[in-house]
């Protein structure tokens, strides 16, 4: 059989210049969520299959690239069911094994615990531009903060970060996933249809109001429930001042604390911002995932066209765990579409060092190596980047790609 030299499907090589870029954008990740006193941890990229498969991930669970039994526990002959055959998968995001590590760690971990957490996840999607089926998740995540400080905190130094890298007018859209209930029970939807009203709302973007409401209808929901939900989303306006008015129409609906708490977010963060965005309250925004139990949000940019990241805030994730709830609140960027997006920018890396490059004749001396060498060792430790190489016959083409390398100085070492 032929061995293949492209990547299996949705999987990618990635070239210097790509890796060149996505080595900056990590270490200013770390160097910023370290300036918000987040730490870096780590967790395996294999997950326990009964972790992964917890009614926790939506729709990602129908996504688990799922791993065999090993060696004398794999008894394909006997297997009846999957769960003979598979005990574990590749984790799908970061926020399912982090509750896992929590659950397992917390008495060593300060609280609440600011967690950085960077590693490649995989679901078995379908790739398109800017998903692939490996690919680089970063997290941010404080568990043990009941407040709204979590939010804040999670909104800033995202958007921080997004500002170093020189993005500007994107938008973060907040909801909160209790203002979603309220909105669907004031309008009298039944408790048992709330998924499936979600998951129509969330195509609002892409249908509009009317193609919701033809959605809903075909569903069977009463025109009175229908026409008193679109009302609600004609009125509320984006802005601290729109979960005001949430707050007034779903008068015993919703806590008003509730509210009070999603305004204080909107207000706080567009008061201290540093990065150029704007935040908008958007009572359309669902996320998939079912963990989500209060305030949620999303990166949206125009460059993109779409989501560049998102979170929300997980009160009762690690209490599957451990029996006791502990406040969580997590925001991940989509670190592929990020790195993506500068390389469509021809992005240049700003710290680079200064690269030198020695194209050295093939007739010189073991000795001459040797001084050429030591030469390089010396600006090394000056703080150059420094490569060493034998001239090929085609020099100008040599010279020609080190150029597009980034090396703006070469130097041609001649046998004496």
């Amino acid at each position: 059989m032929a061995m293949k030299k492209k990547p299996v499907t949705g999987m990618k090589d990635i070239l210097p210049r790509e890796m060149e870029i996505r080595d900056y954008v990590i270490g200013l990740i770390k160097q910023t969520y370290a300036t918000f006193g987040f730490t870096s941890m780590e967790t395996p990229c294999v997950e326990h299959i009964e972790n992964l498969n917890s009614k926790q991930g939506g729709e990602n669970e129908k996504l688990i690239f799922k791993i065999l039994k090993r060696g004398e526990k794999l008894r394909l002959a006997e297997a009846k069911e999957e769960a003979d055959l598979v005990d574990g998968g590749l984790r799908y995001d970061l926020t399912v094994p982090l509750s896992r590590y929590y659950a397992n760690n917390a008495a060593e971990l300060p609280a609440p615990f600011k967690a950085l957490q960077m590693g490649n996840v995989w679901r078995a999607d379908r790739p398109q531009r800017g998903r692939y089926r490996q690919f680089m998740q970063c997290d941010i995540d404080i568990l043990g903060e009941a407040t709204n400080l979590a939010e804040i905190e999670l909104i800033l130094a995202t958007t921080t970060l997004l500002g170093k890298l020189d993005f500007s007018n994107f938008t973060i859209r907040i909801n909160d996933r209790r203002i979603l209930r309220a909105m669907a029970a004031y309008s009298g939807f039944p408790d048992d249809s709330y998924d499936t009203v979600f998951i129509i709302l969330d195509k609002m973007d892409k249908i509009g109001l009317d193609g919701v409401a033809e959605e809903l209808e075909k569903e069977g929901y009463a025109r009175e429930a229908i026409d008193r939900y679109l009302e609600l989303f004609r009125i509320i306006t984006p802005d601290a001042a729109g979960v005001q008015i949430a707050k007034e129409k779903l008068e015993g609906y919703l806590d008003p604390a509730d509210a009070d708490a999603l305004a204080e977010v909107i207000e706080t963060v567009d008061a201290i911002k540093r990065a150029d965005f704007r935040i908008v309250f958007d009572p359309t925004l669902v996320r998939g995932m079912s963990y989500y139990t209060g305030p949620i949000f999303e990166i949206a940019m125009d460059e993109y066209g779409g989501s560049v990241g998102g979170g929300g805030r997980y009160d009762e994730m690690i209490g599957k765990f451990t029996g006791q709830n502990v406040p969580a609140c997590g925001f991940s960027i989509g670190f592929e579409r990020i790195v993506m997006l500068l390389l469509e920018r021809d992005f240049q890396v700003p710290t680079r060092p200064q690269k030198k490059a020695y194209l050295l004749d093939k007739r010189l001396s073991a000795e001459q190596v040797r001084q050429a060498t030591i030469r390089a060792m010396q600006e090394r430790e000056e703080g150059k980047a420094v490569n060493v190489l034998i001239m090929k016959k085609n020099k100008k083409f040599q010279k020609q790609q080190l150029n597009e390398e980034g090396y703006t100085e070469i130097e041609e070492v001649f046998a004496d």
